[in-house]
């Protein structure tokens, strides 16, 4: 069969059809191949022929991001007291809340990570580790990187440091380091954290986690912990960082007492940042480090504190401080110890501790208020000693005030705190002190704002004054054996009051010096400050000058009008020496007045209504004192036997150890 045979026989399969003719096939397979050459010259075609490009333009929106889900309930801190966890301390009645001056979603606290390495001593290489900077924004605590947080006790501060831990290990492994400070008052202290430890690692998981296959390396480890003491050197008492419980409970019971009597915190802190550097690399997970400082005073080396933050930054290193609240403008708190011996005088004595102020420099005149022997009471600032309370700041940590009277709204009495307490008659809304804290700035910053405001460089300068300078209360009483003798005492009087009008006039012309720049202070607490010292320190100079001249007209002779009176008696009165000096106890009601009004529930509210109670003039009033006859004036009456002194009864009496 010949070609075209076979293609007839296809074409008939196809049309049905069993033949065709010879011509048309020849036709037909013309008209296929004119085609096939027409669709090849076509496709040539669109090669060589350039027709341009279009360009096109292209736009996108951005997606809308979903807010972040706040933290479950559960790790939330509660307002009512918890019988295992909670925010609160055991029996405690306040909640903890923190103390930060607004309320900000970001951290004020920026950090500048230090270039580390895995080889050499500061080579360079970028962290890309997260930073943990201090609490999140949560319902219950707003923060900005700083807070001042209140709490009944170390165990209530603990609980919420467990939070910040667990915050911090959902970003990534952590590392905690504890530090705790080897003084004897913090004993007890140490052996509640402890019974607490077993049950905060339960909460974080990490108890389980040891035993998980999946963590064998010590690199993938969720969480690890080291345990150090310090006194007046830093000691390891942990080898290495570890996830065992056991071992860490073995340190803390470890833990002795320091002898030494000092507190070398920012040289213990700065020598747990160098050594932990490593687990900030990558070959160890880039972990978190969390310093975690247990400690009962300020420091014996503040002078080491601007290099311990510097430090901590570059490593980005938060420090947490569990300590206890500064007092108000002053450097010295008492802490209450009673002897733990029995055989012992169990009567408390009142050991001095270094626990302030909580700014910079001294804010607050020292002035004895009218009728007391001994300084104002102690106040709580709302914060804690300066340099430790800037260290957690700068470095993004927490201060936790830690107080176990602490009580807002009443007077705490010293019969009230307990042992091992330092004694704070008031405490106050962390609510309202939020708006009144201090300025955590370098030593050369802080100078640095001073000169830029006549009226903050003032209160500063009369403040330091007045500590260097003590001024002494007054006399009030002065009875009568005859004129010459009164006349004696009028004078003594007279001279003390001449050594105590110089101090006086000298913090007033310091502090009027400063008053054309109050206006210009914006920060409440530095025009609260400002008010109180200037409406205190002239109430003063009223009350000196007028005191001055109350005892120029007692010398002049005074007659009683009582037959048994024998004393003059100087009493308070609205009632001034002259029209200057009722100027100036105008001025000086104005100034306390406008602290109570603008500054209420406040520690220097309470301070001008103190001062206001008592009125700044004086008057003569007569009274009677038991005047014992002096040897030589009764005739013939026999002088009396010298006494004996007694012989001490009860048991000996043991002075305090270091605390």
């Amino acid at each position: 069969m010949t070609v075209f045979q076979k293609f007839a026989s296809f074409r008939e399969l196809l049309s049905g059809k069993s033949l065709f003719p010879v011509r048309d096939g020849l036709a037909w397979s013309t008209s296929l191949g004119l085609h096939l050459l027409l669709l090849v010259g076509l496709a040539t075609a669109t090669l060589v022929i350039d027709r341009g490009r279009e360009e096109l333009d292209l736009s996108y929106t951005l997606p809308e991001f979903l807010e972040e889900e706040p933290l479950p309930q559960e790790f939330l801190a509660s307002d009512e007291p918890q019988e295992d966890f909670g925010a609160l301390s055991q029996d405690g009645d306040d909640s903890a809340r923190a103390a930060a001056m607004v309320v900000a979603d970001e951290s004020l606290v920026v950090f500048e990570s230090e270039p580390i390495t895995d080889y050499g001593e500061r080579l360079t290489v970028e962290v890309a580790a997260p930073v943990f900077q201090g609490p999140e924004l949560t319902e219950d605590i707003s923060v900005q990187g700083l807070g001042s947080v209140g709490t009944t006790g170390a165990m209530g501060a603990i609980d919420l440091i467990t939070r910040e831990i667990l915050t911090s290990v959902e970003q990534q492994p952590t590392l905690v380091v504890w530090l705790f400070d080897q003084s004897g008052s913090l004993r007890d202290e140490r052996a509640k954290i402890l019974k607490r430890f077993h049950g905060i690692y339960e909460q974080l998981g990490v108890i389980e986690a040891s035993k998980n296959p999946a963590f064998e390396k010590h690199r993938d480890k969720p969480l690890l912990t080291a345990v150090v003491g310090f006194g007046e050197s830093p000691m390891m008492l942990t080898p290495t960082a570890t996830d065992k419980i056991e071992e860490i409970e073995a340190a803390v019971k470890a833990i002795k007492d320091d002898k030494t009597g000092r507190e070398n915190v920012f040289r213990a802190v700065g020598m747990v940042a160098e050594k932990f550097r490593g687990y900030r690399l990558a070959r160890n997970g880039r972990r978190n480090v969390m310093i975690v400082v247990f400690t009962d005073e300020s420091g014996d080396d503040a002078e080491l504190a601007d290099a311990t933050i510097d430090h901590c930054r570059k490593l980005a290193m938060p420090v947490y401080v569990v300590g206890r609240p500064a007092p108000l403008g002053r450097r010295t708190a008492y802490v209450k110890w009673v002897d733990p011996d029995p055989n012992f005088d169990q009567r408390p004595q009142w050991v001095p501790v270094n626990l302030g102020p909580e700014t910079v420099m001294p804010e607050r005149l020292k002035l004895h208020f009218l009728g007391d022997g001994e300084d104002d009471d102690l106040l709580d600032s709302g914060y804690g000693p300066y340099t430790l309370t800037r260290l957690c700041y700068e470095t993004g940590g927490l201060y936790f005030a830690s107080h176990p009277n602490r009580k807002v709204g009443r007077r705490v009495s010293g019969r009230e705190t307990e042992e091992l307490a330092s004694h704070i008659s008031a405490f106050f809304d962390p609510e309202i002190m939020r708006r009144y804290q201090p300025d955590y700035v370098s030593i050369q910053e802080y100078e640095h704002r001073l000169k830029a405001n006549r009226a903050c460089q003032a209160l500063v300068e009369a403040s330091q004054l007045s500590w260097t300078s003590p001024i002494e209360d007054v006399r009030m009483r002065f009875p009568k054996r005859d004129e010459a003798r009164l006349a004696e005492i009028l004078s003594r009087a007279q001279r003390a009051a001449a050594l105590r009008q110089p101090k006086i006039d000298q913090l007033c012309q310091i502090l009027l010096g400063g008053e054309s720049d109050r206006e210009k202070i914006e920060s409440p607490r530095w025009q609260a400050g400002f008010d109180l010292a200037l409406g205190r320190a002239l109430a003063a100079k009223v009350r000196t000058e007028g005191y001055n001249a109350s005892l120029a007209l007692a010398k002049q002779g005074m007659v009683f009008e009582k037959e048994k009176s024998n004393t003059w008696v100087l009493a308070t009165a609205d009632s001034y020496a002259n029209s200057s000096l009722e100027k100036l106890a105008k001025k000086s009601h104005e100034f306390l007045e406008r602290v109570v009004n603008k500054h209420p529930e406040t520690p220097w509210a309470m301070l001008a209504s103190r001062e206001l109670e008592s009125p700044l003039g004086w008057r003569w009033k007569e009274g009677y004192t038991n005047l014992p006859p002096l040897p030589g004036m009764s005739g013939n009456m026999p002088r009396p036997e010298p006494r004996t002194p007694r012989k001490p009864t009860g048991p000996p009496r043991r002075s305090p150890p270091p605390l």
